[in-house]
């Protein structure tokens, strides 16, 4: 379903532990003070007994101020069911910052869907160990900053960088093939708003040339994964995977071609996800809501 961007609309995600009746009390807390539900997903895992949901409404006619709704809601329901929830609303536009090495082809991809207008997102600032694409950065009118990043100025150079994010107001971070270790402290700051892209060769090919290592094992299939970054690397909740098929008539190049459409590609999708407020985490897994 498609959604009039022009409307002023509320966005509702929930976990809680399921019991019977849970969707008619959000649904009925909406329609009794004249919202209308635009859109509406949820999700049981009945294993862990969970509750999913994700709902957005109409703004226009309703009843309660938009700065009492979360706390009616906690009030009126989520207190009582255990609700762990997160209220936004759509004329908040995310702050999102992206940090890139050398590699150019997901940072392109970015900014020209934020630049086409695609996504409602503010970027403000593009970070680098790099100043290999400051061109880039220049060229889409965005502030460039390079921190070269060493085992020795790592805890300084972290702390000028969250400065950074702080003045920017950031909201989430977007790792942009960043070949470069983020530290727990860093980490912790922006707890599920860091999202990563990487090959899907991990565990099996580790190290700089995972293609060349693919190659040489004969793989028929490539992969990527965008993850929530957290302090145990490359094992953080994952938001999108996709493949492709190759065969014997690849060479590396190829593979090397095809890895990094699927990375910008995977990535992106990862981003607007988050964008839409359409993931939620709960113990190192999410539920990307369609």
């Amino acid at each position: 379903m498609t959604i009039d961007k022009s409307k002023s609309t509320a966005i509702l995600l929930i976990h809680c532990p399921d019991q019977q009746g849970l969707l008619a009390l959000v649904t009925e807390f909406i329609n009794t003070n004249n919202g209308n539900i635009l859109y509406l997903d949820q999700h049981v895992d009945r294993e862990e007994k969970l509750f999913y949901m994700r709902v957005e409404w109409d703004l226009s006619n309703f009843n309660i101020p938009k700065n009492k709704i979360a706390d009616y809601f906690a009030t009126l329901i989520g207190q009582k069911n255990q609700m762990t929830f997160e209220l936004h609303f759509s004329e908040e536009k995310p702050r999102m910052a992206i940090f890139v090495s050398k590699m150019s082809h997901c940072l392109f991809d970015l900014l020209a869907r934020y630049t086409s207008g695609e996504w409602n997102v503010e970027i403000p600032v593009i970070i680098s160990n790099h100043p290999d694409m400051a061109d880039v950065a220049r060229r889409f009118d965005i502030e460039y900053h390079v921190f070269q990043v060493t085992k020795d100025n790592k805890e300084e150079l972290e702390a000028q960088e969250i400065a950074l994010m702080e003045k920017h107001k950031i909201d989430f971070i977007v790792l942009a093939r960043y070949m470069q270790i983020i530290s727990d402290d860093f980490i912790t700051h922006f707890p599920n708003r860091i999202i990563n892209i990487h090959h899907s060769f991990l565990p099996a090919f580790v190290g700089a040339k995972p293609y060349h290592a693919a190659y040489e094992r004969g793989v028929k299939i490539i992969g990527a994964t965008s993850h929530y970054v957290t302090t145990e690397l490359d094992a953080g909740p994952i938001i999108k995977q996709e493949v492709a098929h190759v065969s014997h008539k690849d060479t590396v190049n190829d593979l090397i071609a095809k890895g990094r459409d699927l990375e910008k590609i995977v990535l992106s999708k990862a981003v607007n996800k988050h964008i839409e407020r359409k993931i939620l985490v709960y113990n190192n897994r999410t539920v990307v809501f369609s």
